[in-house]
């Protein structure tokens, strides 16, 4: 024993002897270190390429295609009234800067939007100033005017995977192609307008307010005050006072009053007022009027009376849901009761135990569960505050889809095992089908009207790609389980946007010219492109153009297309000079306006003459001579 330890000490004396006399490592060059650095970084595996190339394909695919002419082809002008009024103010607002020769009148022009050269005030300035950096890039067209829309909804389908794929791995990746392939996000990043500005942003800053939660990392609340800024800019006061009501219920639900006031950070609220607090300095120093008219006529008066005419009944809002929601519509409403459902059954557990516990001893719960109550609160809060607003639009609640999606990704993710309930997977598969079959019989609808059935032909075409469609959820979830729904459904919406947009172009892939003819329909029909065009054979845009009896987005569409406003005869008059008068003959269902023999009185003495009739939108055509 005693001769082992006197070796075991000599090998240790060894050891350290040639440990000591073992000269010192030479220091680590740059090109030594990095790819030691890159080699202990984990490799991506391949499921991981696997579903950024798949969600790749499939975002760009639904929010890109049919936008620009080079994916799919720009192949529906501007539609209503907010789309070309607001392309109209930046392209004003980006004629303004080229103009301005000096510092003070570049950054002047940045401030006040104008539309037909007339401060308009009614929405803060972020979509008007993104709209003049991608005009100055691409130029001033329809398409370009839909870009911000479009980033701003990838950067929400791209972020939100990231943020499930970090905080809830499993659903991440049916979150973000369920948020990407349902109609409100497909419809709103596709418009001009400014829902998508506020939706997005507020929407990825609630999702970096929930990691600080979980986290407790101050790193993440410089995203909900970043983001709620850029919403604030977007549409005003109601991106802060939707967050501190979704954050105030939230801690009131779990009676975790810190998470409030924890929330309150002096650098985040610093961030935000610098953010936001120069332009609304420099539009109110600009127009003294400013105040009244964004924060009281098109905010207070907006939200409690019905002065701009967009009165809906109380449950307006239940509809939009289902209807923006779809196809996903059935599997959502159940993941939305499910994720209430455990919050309440969650509310009533800590309920008791702080009944038991003195609330000022019990420790901070653990977020872990919180999750779905954070999201259920998120979808319902702007649904039932707007739903009280005697003005409704659809847009206002866009913010409530992207909880709702996530829900429904997280819901699939956990229903692999167990399976779907039979009838919520044949209720989805049913609502697939039937979104098939409107969509294909959309042309004839838009052609004919609702109240008329379709020929035999075209309902046996609708009801066999339904049938088909529903049999392929069916057939796909029985074979490969609840892992492939999310294919199944959204190669399934890959068909139906190629029947609506038609086949290419691709880049450099011809389009397929007959497989056209919906969008170019639907273009006639709610577009003021086509007509714009036609009128732009016969007179200059320089030259005079009027409009009696026609609906606002015509007459916005018109102004937009010719960059000049046009003159409303209900509004300003007949103008005395020769020029192109759009008359609306006919309303809906085919109501005669008695718009003629209002005209013959407007234009008493004036000779006039029709040029051509609009069939598709009930107008006719004038050339009215000069007084």
């Amino acid at each position: 024993m005693r001769a082992y330890s006197s070796l075991v000490g000599e090998i240790d004396f060894i050891e350290t002897s040639e440990l000591i006399r073992k000269p010192a490592e030479a220091p680590l060059t740059r090109s030594k270190l990095i790819p030691r650095m890159l080699s202990r970084v984990p490799m991506p595996t391949a499921t991981t390429w696997w579903e950024v190339v798949s969600l790749s394909a499939f975002m760009v695919f639904f929010i890109l295609y049919g936008v620009t002419p080079y994916f799919g082809g720009a192949g529906m002008g501007l539609v209503g009234a907010d789309e070309p009024r607001y392309a109209q103010i930046a392209h004003e607002m980006l004629e303004k800067l080229n103009h301005a020769h000096t510092l003070r009148e570049q950054l002047s022009a940045y401030v006040t939007p104008y539309l037909y050269g007339r401060p308009w005030l009614e929405k803060p300035a972020l979509y008007y100033w993104r709209a003049m950096l991608v005009f100055r890039d691409f130029g001033v067209h329809d398409w370009v005017a839909r870009l911000p829309s479009v980033s701003f909804a990838l950067w929400l389908v791209g972020l939100t995977y990231l943020h499930m794929r970090r905080f809830r791995p499993g659903g991440h990746l049916d979150a973000a192609l369920i948020t990407a392939a349902c109609v409100g996000i497909l419809g709103f990043s596709r418009g001009a307008s400014t829902d998508m500005q506020l939706a997005a942003p507020l929407s990825i800053g609630l999702l970096g307010w929930y990691a600080w939660y979980e986290t407790k990392s101050k790193f993440w609340l410089f995203d909900i005050y970043f983001f709620t800024a850029i919403a604030t800019l977007a549409k005003g006061p109601v991106a802060p006072f939707l967050v501190l009501l979704i954050v105030g219920c939230f801690a009131a639900l779990r009676r975790e009053w810190w998470i409030f006031w924890r929330s309150l950070w002096w650098p985040g609220i610093l961030l935000y007022f610098a953010i936001v607090l120069p332009w609304f300095i420099a539009v109110q120093h600009q127009n003294p009027t400013f105040f009244q008219e964004f924060f009281l006529q098109h905010n207070l008066e907006r939200f409690a009376t019905n002065r701009y005419q967009h009165q809906q009944p109380i449950w307006y809002y239940l509809v939009v849901v289902l209807l923006a929601t779809m196809p996903w519509t059935v599997i959502a409403m159940r993941a939305l009761v499910d994720g209430a459902r455990k919050s309440v059954v969650e509310w009533r557990i800590r309920h008791a135990r702080l009944g038991k516990i003195d609330s000022g001893k019990v420790a901070e719960s653990q977020p872990g569960d919180a999750f779905p109550e954070f999201l259920v609160l998120w979808a319902l809060i702007p649904i039932l505050f707007f739903s009280l607003s005697q003005s409704k639009l659809p847009g206002y609640i866009l913010p409530s889809l992207p909880p709702i999606t996530i829900l429904t990704g997280d819901y699939l993710f956990r229903s692999r095992e167990r399976g779907l309930q039979r009838w919520v997977l044949g209720g989805h598969a049913l609502l697939v089908g039937v979104v098939t079959a409107a969509v294909l019989l959309l042309p004839w609808f838009v052609s004919h009207g609702t109240k008329a059935m379709p020929p035999l032909h075209a309902s046996l075409v609708a009801g066999i790609s339904a049938l088909s469609a529903a049999v392929l959820i069916l057939l796909v979830v029985a074979r490969w389980g609840i892992v492939r729904l999310r294919l199944a459904t959204c190669s399934v919406l890959v068909v139906l946007l190629l029947f609506l947009y038609g086949v290419g172009p691709i880049f450099w892939i011809p389009e397929a010219t007959a497989s056209k003819r919906t969008i170019e329909m639907l273009d006639r029909v709610y577009s003021a492109r086509p007509l714009a065009e036609r009128i732009q054979t016969i007179v200059p845009p320089s030259e005079t153009v009027a409009v009696f009896r026609v609906r606002r987005d015509m007459e916005y569409g018109l102004a937009f297309y010719r960059n000049h406003e046009v003159a409303n005869y209900d509004e300003v008059g007949v103008p005395p000079e020769e020029h192109v008068l759009v008359v609306r003959v006919a309303g809906r269902g085919g109501v005669d306006l008695r718009s003629q023999a209002a005209l013959s009185e407007y234009l008493e003495g004036r000779h006039y003459e029709p040029l051509f009739s609009w069939p598709d939108q009930e107008l006719v055509v004038y050339l009215v001579g000069s007084r």
